[in-house]
């Protein structure tokens, strides 16, 4: 039983952890989509991936922004085209999953993991702003526009989320490229994004504690070094940015 309780538990852990990166990936590939007549005006805003580094490893992971346009076609309408921008973002936050083992007395301690959140934003090309998507709307309707939605949790027990921005000689580009700062010029210059993920098991995995590590990827102060008792999962996967390679 014991034997196949942590196998059950390490599927669980790398299930989990792929299919929020397979989300990721498909996202990442989108970024700097745009139809062919998209009349919608670009401004820095629309920087179509950023990478946001940590710098407190205990409170946050990195942080990525993903652009891409979209178009809603409406026969009765005029113009018949009506074109959009989407921002997709990926981001940690300290799990509010409360750690029953070490809170008592009244003191509430919650365990020592990320949660992974994700959020989708539209673009209002008349007032050149971010609409809050608890409260936009279809485009010349009232009804509110559900492809949009405020930060929603896509996986918790995460201990680390990490972007690399890659250019074509396979070199980290660095700092990752903005709109604004001294690598911008680099942005349509990302072929891959690499993204490494760090899961840890729910519950304790093995008998005895000890100092385990895991290392980070080009980042030695990102390496992980727990003494406990559970398992730690690091999946390492390169995005392919297809669209950013045509521009």
């Amino acid at each position: 039983n014991n034997s196949y309780g942590q196998v059950s538990d390490k599927a669980k852990i790398s299930q989990s952890a792929r299919n929020l990166l397979g989300m990721i990936v498909r996202d990442v590939r989108m970024a700097g989509f745009k139809y062919f007549n998209d009349t919608i005006k670009q401004t820095n805003e629309h920087i179509p991936i950023k990478i946001t580094k940590s710098t407190n490893f205990n409170t946050n992971c990195d942080k990525i922004e993903i652009v891409y346009g979209d178009v809603i076609f409406n026969k009765t309408k005029t113009p018949q085209y009506n074109y959009e921008r989407f921002k997709v973002s990926y981001f940690c936050e300290k799990s509010k999953i409360i750690d029953k083992a070490n809170s008592s007395g009244g003191k509430t301690t919650y365990i020592d993991a990320f949660a992974v959140f994700k959020k989708k934003e539209k673009w209002d090309n008349n007032a050149s702003r971010w609409l809050d998507p608890d409260t936009d709307t279809i485009p010349g309707t009232s009804n509110k526009d559900e492809r949009t939605y405020s930060k929603e949790k896509v996986v918790d027990y995460v201990q680390d989320l990490i972007f690399h921005a890659i250019d074509e000689n396979g070199k980290i580009i660095a700092p990752p490229p903005t709109a604004t700062n001294a690598t911008k010029d680099f942005v349509y210059k990302i072929k891959t994004v690499d993204i490494a993920l760090v899961k840890r098991s729910r519950k304790e995995f093995f008998r005895d504690k000890k100092l385990r590590e895991k290392r980070s990827i080009n980042d030695v102060s990102r390496n992980i070094s727990k003494t406990d008792k559970y398992l730690r999962e690091s999946i390492i996967i390169s995005a392919n940015t297809r669209n950013l390679g045509l521009l």
